[in-house]
């Protein structure tokens, strides 16, 4: 969902939504990895019922991943794309349902923005060639050292699109996926899988949620079930709290910002291609080969929990006073719709609202202040009460030009902070900075400095470089010839102070002066203000938006062929009158076919994926379509900094033109590509073992045409249609191969069948409210999530991981006393323990000094395994101790903690297995760079807590 920065701005308003993920790593017996048991209980603590992949998430990670190297084929592609779907199963371990959904053709409403993104990533990708040669050989052209340019062909990731080659031979290779985990995986054993491939109309994530719909509304659905929905996309959170189910989960890749990367034309650190000078790379120590090596470490994930969320909304979202009766189920609806206004995947967000400037709290503020007056909630499964919502907007109105003066005070008081900072780097930055062997080493680097050679030279070359540093420092405006001696010629110009600073785009709209709504309709539409027809034409089209998102969230898609017709939104003052605004949509409207969404999303760089003459209406001056497919096109900033957030200025594709101008090449299609062309469905698969197993065979067996319902006691309680594949997978048939680096399942016990979701009418209503029967989840948050201080002035700490009644790891003396040597002096954590000392530490009498020679215990939490926490190295009460002359006194527990550090439970970024913060090589040692891998035990109460058995 286009809304940048929500789920950031959610986690830290709301930290206790967050869990870390605990995942059983697999083990290695002489050499073999032992593969994992997935039947055994969940080591998180709990268990889900269904999992659902949104597999477009899993996609574009598998093939072009950012922070390792990109596989070298597409069979290294699909392989890759199993293996993450292994680590997921791995942690979630369904017991009931594994639902894999991939994109399909989109509605017009998405297509626009797919269109966007695909014109967009192939303009940088050619301009970053372009750049990159050009860098290139100016550094060669100045006698730079760059490595030999490889020649591989680049992977265009808009082959992640229905209706290609590459999304066909997925769908394949999930079908021989799925064969193959059915008959050899025994956590798959009672399984019903359900594959949604790119043949099946609609998002995927939409597609998860009109499957949950549509089996809510049959009687014999659990509503108590565990979903656990896998996928980034922000809107997945409301998607979520829109199916109005007690337990609903995310999981998602924990997000790690600013991962280094190596540069792309010397594949050096450091710099990025337009900083490179072309140097070549000092050796730094023994195994330099490896010092510009991407660290591999794995993905962490972590589970969003919407109970949790909810708790935190029904705190937020309750009032006193109401004229009506308040309904929280009614309220969340509300602010899953208020949403929509900070921006989504079909509408650009209004001016006036920023998610970044607090904009979701300033609405929820409104709407809090504005209720009593609308009499009653915003929506209703999915339909808006446009009057009330009138009356919201129109209030963030009156507020609209304060905030976008506000909003300039604070880009210049931000501006004016980061012009001090630089001034202060550069007035504190030292003169000198010693290289090669004698520069500086950063604190816990773990590669050895290069051994000494040559001193004599290097502190020789070392006295000419301060020479000429305080030549110049001398005189500033004196040039220095190569020699190091001044130059007789004229001096340089000293540069300004702000020249380091980065160009402004120009804003010639300038919302905070008087006057910003006329500049805005001129320069964004190009009419006057005072075209009061227009305007309202752009509220309608907006308000139109506005009651399609959310009937697309709540009922399904009202429209495949609606859009929003222009690249800018109107202003919150701007919706007046729209009580009376029609809101309905055309019944009966048809998805693109798959060909057909790929002419109106693809540029003509992409065109290869295309039929021969379908591609030359990409590129032919004749083309009556040509308009379509600009070279290129603006991007207009829009007030922002950088391009990815501007607005790329394509024309619209007239959905008329395009249609007439394919039904001429309609003929040229081959049958491989009439099939491609064509709209599929859902398949679904189950092992030997699975009580639906028989009664599918049977069908196979009576060649029964017709549709059959699903037996509901044979499956869980789901509910459909089951009808006969013609692609099918069959017990004791061979399943082929289509990655050749794997096998042919010559022994397959598995079935597939085409599965259809339960149909219902038209203007059927599916009623978002919770379901008869649904038990609440006990509640997780306390008032400590609320209030500064509780619990005595000490900080409380949210409820960590799934289980609240975990019984706690009891610490006995040597742990205490091995914490004393292992933690640092300037690290206490007052929050972590009470100031009370343990009984025999070392500040106590019986406590024994540490011999002068003696060391402390280095790294040894890094040294610990997450299962097996508590064993470790001999503790020093148990080791033989060397005499010396003197003896030193040992770190006394009590004086670490007295340190003011806080600990803050929030920051869950940074703990170990046992909830202690991790040092920079604990984690490195550890191959992981956030999450420990253990699990964060909450600790004993202070009363009793130490075990003495």
């Amino acid at each position: 969902m286009g809304v940048p920065a929500f789920f950031r701005w959610l986690s830290r308003k709301y930290p206790s939504i967050i869990v870390n993920c605990v995942e059983e790593k697999a083990k290695e017996c002489n050499g073999v990895k032992v593969p994992i048991d997935t039947s055994k209980p969940n080591p998180n603590e709990v268990e889900f019922d269904n999992l659902y992949l949104d597999m477009n998430g899993i996609i574009h990670p598998c093939t072009h991943p950012e922070d390792k190297p990109a596989p070298k084929n597409e069979d290294e592609m699909m392989v890759a794309i199993f293996e993450y779907i292994d680590r997921i199963f791995n942690i979630v371990r369904p017991r009931r349902l594994l639902y894999m959904a991939i994109d399909g053709v989109a509605p017009r409403a998405k297509m626009n923005q797919q269109r966007s993104r695909r014109f967009r990533a192939s303009k940088e990708g050619m301009e970053a060639a372009e750049e990159k040669q050009k860098i290139r050989q100016e550094i060669l052209a100045k006698g730079g050292f760059l490595p030999p340019e490889e020649v591989k062909e680049r992977f265009d990731s808009n082959c992640i699109t229905p209706g290609t080659e590459f999304m066909d031979n997925l769908a394949k290779c999930l079908r021989y996926y799925i064969a193959d985990r059915l008959n050899s995986d025994p956590g798959w054993k009672n399984l019903t899988v359900i594959l949604s491939d790119a043949s099946a109309p609609g998002e995927g994530e939409h597609k998860i949620m009109d499957y949950i719909r549509r089996q809510r509304a049959q009687p014999n659905h659990d509503p108590n079930t565990h979903h656990c929905l896998c996928g980034a996309d922000a809107d997945l959170i409301m998607l979520g709290l829109a199916t109005h189910e007690p337990n609903f989960t995310i999981i998602r890749e924990e997000f790690k910002p600013n991962k280094p990367k190596p540069c792309a034309l010397c594949n050096q650190m450091g710099h990025e291609v337009k900083d490179c000078q072309g140097l070549p790379r000092e050796k730094q120590g023994k195994h330099d080969q490896f010092a510009d090596t991407l660290p591999i470490s794995e993905q962490e994930f972590i589970f969003i929990r919407l109970c949790v969320l909810r708790e935190y909304l029904e705190r937020e979202l309750t009032m006193a006073s109401l004229p009506f009766t308040f309904d929280f189920e009614r309220s969340v609806d509300d602010w899953v719709f208020m949403c929509f206004f900070v921006g989504n995947d079909f509408l650009p967000h209004l001016p006036s609202l920023e998610i970044r400037e607090g904009a979701i709290d300033r609405l929820v503020n409104i709407y809090k202040n504005v209720v009593h007056k609308t009499g009653g909630y915003l929506t209703e499964s999915g339909f808006v009460n446009l009057q009330r919502v009138q009356m919201i907007m129109l209030a963030v109105g009156e507020v609209e030009d304060s905030i976008f003066k506000k909003r300039k005070d604070d880009d210049d008081n931000f501006k004016r902070r980061q012009k001090e900072k630089r001034k202060r780097l550069k007035r504190d930055q030292p003169s000198f900075i010693p290289g090669g062997q004698f520069s500086p080493q950063a604190l816990g680097n773990r590669s050895s400095p290069q051994a000494i050679c040559n001193p004599r030279q290097a502190a020789f070359e070392m006295r000419m470089h301060d020479r000429q540093n305080s030549t110049t420092s001398a005189s500033p405006n004196t040039s220095l010839t190569p020699d190091g001696s001044p130059s007789l010629g004229g001096g340089i110009k000293r540069k300004s102070e702000d020249t380091d600073s980065e160009p402004e785009p120009e804003d010639n709209i300038r919302l905070w002066e008087t006057g910003w709504k006329q500049r805005y309709y001129k320069n964004k539409f190009d009419v006057d203000a005072s075209d009061e027809k227009f305007r309202r034409k752009v509220v309608q089209s907006y308000v139109e938006g506005l009651c399609w998102v959310l009937r697309y969230y709540y009922q399904g898609c009202a429209s495949w062929n609606w859009y929003y017709p222009f690249h800018y939104a109107p202003f919150a003052s701007d919706f007046e009158g729209i009580a009376d605004m029609p809101s309905d949509f055309e019944k009966g409207s048809k998805p693109f076919k798959p060909l057909e969404q790929l002419m109106g999303v693809f540029p003509a760089a992409s065109g290869n994926f295309l039929p021969p003459t379908w591609r030359k209406l990409m590129t032919d001056p004749e083309s009556s379509i040509i308009d379509f497919y600009p070279e290129d096109f603006a991007i207009d900033l829009n007030g922002k900094k950088y391009a990815w957030q501007g607005v790329a200025l394509l024309p619209f594709v007239d959905e008329r033109r395009l249609r007439a101008a394919l039904e001429e090449v309609y003929p040229d299609l081959t049958p491989e590509e009439s099939r491609r062309n064509s709209l599929g469905g859902d398949v679904l698969f189950v092992g030997k073992h699975h009580p639906l197993c028989d009664f599918i065979v049977e069908q196979y067996k009576t060649k029964n045409t017709e549709a059959v319902d699903i037996p509901p006691e044979l499956c869980h309680g789901i509910q459909g249609k089951l009808t006969l594949n013609d692609n099918a997978v069959l017990p004791d048939q061979v399943v082929q191969s289509p990655v050749p680096m794997l096998r042919d399942l010559t022994q397959n016990s598995a079935v597939s069948i085409s599965f259809k979701d339960p149909q219902f009418a038209e203007d059927f209503v599916f009623k978002a409210t919770v379901l008869p029967g649904a038990k609440k989840p006990a509640p997780v948050l306390k008032p400590g999530d609320w209030e500064k201080n509780n619990n005595d002035g000490r900080p409380w700490r949210p409820q960590l991981g799934f289980n609240r009644d975990r019984k706690p790891v009891h610490l006995d003396q040597s742990a205490f006393r091995t914490l004393g040597h292992t933690m640092p002096r300037d690290r206490g954590m007052p929050g972590m323990y009470p100031n009370a000392m343990p009984l025999g530490a070392y500040g106590s009498p019986y406590a024994r000094p540490l011999m002068g020679s003696q060391q402390q215990i280095p790294k040894l939490l890094s040294n610990l395994r997450p299962q097996e926490s508590w064993r470790g190295p001999t503790p020093l009460f148990q080791q033989t101790p060397q005499r010396t002359a003197g003896a030193a006194p040992l770190l006394a527990w009590n004086r670490m903690l007295q340190s003011p550090n806080q600990f803050q439970p929030a920051q869950y970024q940074g703990l170990g297995p046992m909830g202690y913060p991790q040092r920079p090589e604990d984690r490195m040692d550890r191959g992981r760079q956030a999450y420990g891998p253990g699990r964060p035990y909450p600790l004993p109460h202070p009363a009793g807590r130490y075990s003495w058995n």
